[in-house]
């Protein structure tokens, strides 16, 4: 079976996506696996398809690296926002994913393949602090981890330690290591089904601002984020301990089209 696919990369996070509206393609685990291993498929983080939807632009279904249906992803939603874009020069994008219902915009262009995409992410009302770390839900479920140098932590190692722990192996968690910069929080992400150290995590971005805000008691904001792969900023509101009205904005970037032959 021949695939028609994209590569993208939000913040250096890449991505497979198949447009999957009339394929309807069912890959195996096996399969999805394979196409992002990086020595004997495409290579990436994750796989999406952008699949028909009656009350929405798309519908997003993600899959971690290892092939099993992941849960939601903030640099992947956003580009699969920028895709949707490129395939129907619209600017504003309704679709469900996993959590749930998302709108999302491409503020501007920056290049031919490259645009600056807007992503709501859903409220965050549950979220608790386990000594300086801080454990919240932001469509994945996150441990953050607040560090005075982020650059002198080995993240694999410590990442995974955390993630196959007793209190999470069963259900893994992504772990987040953060440090501050002047006005700049620098992030660094183990993520479950990659289990591997990813070079930027939108929902870990997305997670860090907040616990860095709750930590801090900021109520509302514009928190600017450096990660391996690039710069990402994330605003929010905070009403009766519930966060609102956050987003997450960054470059999305397509690298490739292609076709590959798979069994």
């Amino acid at each position: 079976m021949t695939i028609e696919f994209y590569k993208f990369e939000g913040s250096g996070n890449d991505f497979i996506i198949i447009d999957n509206r009339n394929l309807q393609n069912k890959l195996t685990i096996a399969q999805i696996k394979k196409l992002c291993d990086r020595k004997f498929g495409i290579g990436a983080d994750g796989l999406m398809l952008y699949d028909e939807s009656i009350d929405f632009d798309f519908n997003m279904t993600y899959f971690n690296a290892d092939g099993k249906e992941g849960s939601m992803c903030g640099n992947g939603g956003r580009c699969m926002i920028a895709f949707s874009h490129f395939l129907n020069h619209k600017s504003k994008h309704l679709f469900n994913a996993v959590d749930g219902f998302h709108e999302g915009n491409v503020i501007e262009s920056i290049s031919t393949n490259q645009w600056l995409v807007d992503l709501k992410m859903s409220d965050v009302s549950e979220y608790k602090q386990i000594n300086e770390s801080f454990e919240l839900d932001t469509g994945s479920p996150h441990l953050v981890n607040f560090h005075t140098e982020v650059d002198a932590i080995d993240v694999f190692k410590r990442g995974k330690d955390i993630r196959y722990s007793p209190a999470y192996a069963e259900k893994g968690i992504n772990v987040n290591f953060v440090s501050q910069k002047k006005n700049i929080l620098f992030v660094r992400t183990y993520e479950r089904g990659v289990e591997n150290e990813t070079l930027s995590c939108g929902t870990g971005v997305t997670a860090s601002a907040l616990a860095y805000a709750q930590k801090n008691n900021i109520a509302k904001g514009l928190i600017k984020i450096q990660t391996l792969g690039g710069n990402l900023e994330v605003r929010f509101s905070k009403e009766n301990d519930t966060f609102k009205n956050i987003w997450l904005k960054g470059p999305a970037t397509l690298v490739f089209k292609g076709e590959i032959e798979i069994k």
